[in-house]
C-alpha cells in the first residue's frame, strides 16, 4: 500500500504500474508538455520529470512508496541527498540526446512524435515529415553582420549575463545574474546598419524541412528513428538529432505483445463443442481460416496460437512471433428448448456425476435451495422500496390516540 500517489496521478498511471507503462506515459506527457511546444507548461514538464525521475528508479520508488514525497526530499534511508535532476537533462537522456555537458557541445535536439498504425509496424511505411528547425544564415555565414563589425558587448564584457549585489540587510547581499539586456545574452553586439539583411542579425533562420521517415518492418511502439545533424543549428556548435518517436495507435483487432499478436474470437456453444471454420484478416491482407475439427472441444477461457503469423522481428523480417487467440464461448438464453428436447439432448452428453448422500440422511431432511441471479444492486433498492412501502402503510393506518383532559 503506497502512502501516496501523487506522482503516480502526474504520470497518469496506477501504483502498480510497469517500467514500459511508466516510459508510455512519460513519454507521452514529456512530449506534450515540452516548453518548446508549450511554453506557458514550463511548471507541468518539471513536475512530469521529477515524478518520472523518481519512479522509474526501483529504489527511489520504494522510499516514496513508504514515506510520500517528503521521504525522497528528505534523501529517504541514507539515500542521499532529495534534490532533483534537471528537467531537460532527464528529456534528453530518455531521449538520447546526453545530459547537460553533452548539450553545450552541440545544438538543441528536435523531438518529434508519429503516429502509425499497426500494420504499418508489421509490413513497413515510408512516410514524409514536415519539420521546423533553425539553420545557420547563409548570407551571412552566422556572423550576424558584415566581417568586422561585430563588437564585445561591453555591458557585460562578453559574458552575456550581468551581475549586480542587492542588500537584504546590514552585511548581507545576494548576488543576482540576469541575462544583458544590451546584447539579448550574446556577449556580442552589431550596429543596426551593420546587421544582416536576412537574419536580421540573429545568425540563425527558420527553415522548413521535408524528411523521408522509414518505418521498418517489426519495429515497435516508443521506438526512435534519429536523422543525426538534422536538428537545429547553432554558430560554433555542432547540429544536435532530430528525433521521430513512433506512437502506436490502437488496434481494433489485436494486440502486440513482444513480437505476438493477441485476439479474443467468440463462440457459439455449439461451435465450442462441433467445430467451427472462422475467416480472421491478418495485417498484410491475408485470409486465415482459424479451423477446429469436430472432436476439438473448445473450453471458455481456453488460449489457442496459429504458428509464424505474429509480428515480423525487426531486421529479421521473415521470422516472425505467434499469433495467440483467447476463446469465450457463448452459452444460448434460458428456455431456448423445451423440456423434453433437453431430455433428449442430455443424452448426448457426458452423464451426469450422481451428488454423494450421506446414508443416515433421510429426503425430507434435505432443504432445497434455488439459484438466483447475483444482482445484489437491484436487490437492495427493491428491499428498500418494500420498506418504505410498509412504513407508508402503518402511517395511514391510523393507530391508537392518547385522550387528554
Amino acid at each position: 500500500m503506497v502512502k501516496e500517489t501523487g506522482f503516480y496521478d502526474m504520470l497518469g498511471v496506477k501504483p502498480n504500474a510497469t517500467p514500459e507503462e511508466l516510459k508510455k506515459a512519460y513519454r507521452k506527457l514529456a512530449l506534450k508538455y515540452h516548453p518548446d511546444k508549450n511554453p506557458t507548461e514550463g511548471e507541468r514538464f518539471k513536475q512530469i520529470s521529477q515524478a518520472y525521475e523518481v519512479l522509474s528508479d526501483a529504489q527511489k520508488r520504494e522510499v516514496y512508496d513508504r514515506g510520500g514525497e517528503k521521504a525522497i526530499k528528505e534523501g529517504g534511508n541514507g539515500g542521499g541527498g532529495g534534490g532533483f535532476a534537471s528537467p531537460m537533462d532527464i528529456f534528453d537522456m530518455f531521449f538520447g540526446g546526453g545530459g547537460r555537458m553533452h548539450r553545450e557541445r552541440r545544438g538543441k535536439n528536435v523531438v518529434h512524435q508519429l503516429t502509425v498504425s499497426l500494420e504499418d509496424l508489421c509490413n513497413g511505411a515510408t512516410r514524409k515529415l514536415a519539420v521546423q528547425k533553425n539553420t545557420i544564415c547563409e548570407r551571412c555565414e552566422g556572423r550576424g553582420g558584415r566581417k568586422g563589425a561585430v563588437e564585445m558587448c561591453m555591458s557585460c564584457h562578453g559574458t552575456g549575463v550581468q551581475v549586480r549585489l542587492h542588500q537584504l540587510a546590514p552585511g548581507m547581499v545576494q548576488q543576482l545574474s540576469t541575462v544583458c539586456h544590451g546584447c539579448q545574452g550574446q556577449g556580442q553586439r552589431i550596429s543596426h546598419k551593420d546587421r544582416c539583411k536576412a537574419c536580421g542579425g540573429r545568425k540563425i533562420m527558420r527553415q522548413k524541412k521535408i524528411l523521408e521517415v522509414h518505418i521498418d518492418k517489426g519495429m515497435k511502439d516508443g521506438q526512435k528513428i534519429v536523422f543525426h545533424g538534422e536538428g537545429d543549428q547553432e554558430p560554433g556548435l555542432e547540429p544536435g538529432d532530430i528525433i521521430i518517436v513512433l506512437d502506436q495507435r490502437e488496434h481494433p483487432r489485436f494486440t502486440r505483445q513482444g513480437e505476438n499478436l493477441i485476439m479474443t474470437m467468440e463462440l457459439q456453444l455449439v461451435e465450442a463443442l462441433c467445430g467451427f471454420q472462422k475467416p480472421v484478416q491478418t495485417l498484410d491482407n491475408r485470409t486465415l481460416l482459424i479451423t477446429s475439427h469436430p472432436g476439438d472441444l473448445i473450453k471458455p477461457g481456453d488460449k489457442k496460437c496459429v504458428l509464424n503469423e505474429g509480428m515480423p522481428m525487426h531486421r529479421r523480417p521473415f521470422e516472425k512471433g505467434n499469433l495467440i487467440i483467447h476463446f469465450s464461448v457463448v452459452f444460448p438464453q434460458a428456455n431456448f428448448l423445451p423440456k423434453h428436447k433437453l431430455k433428449e439432448l442430455e443424452q448426448y452428453l457426458p452423464v451426469k456425476m450422481e451428488a454423494e448422500q450421506p446414508e443416515s440422511m433421510d429426503d425430507d431432511l434435505y432443504i432445497y435451495a434455488d439459484l438466483e441471479d447475483c444482482d445484489f444492486e437491484n436487490r437492495k433498492r427493491q428491499s428498500r422500496h418494500h420498506y418504505y412501502m410498509e412504513e407508508d402503510d402503518y402511517a395511514t393506518a391510523g393507530g391508537v390516540q392518547c385522550q387528554t383532559s
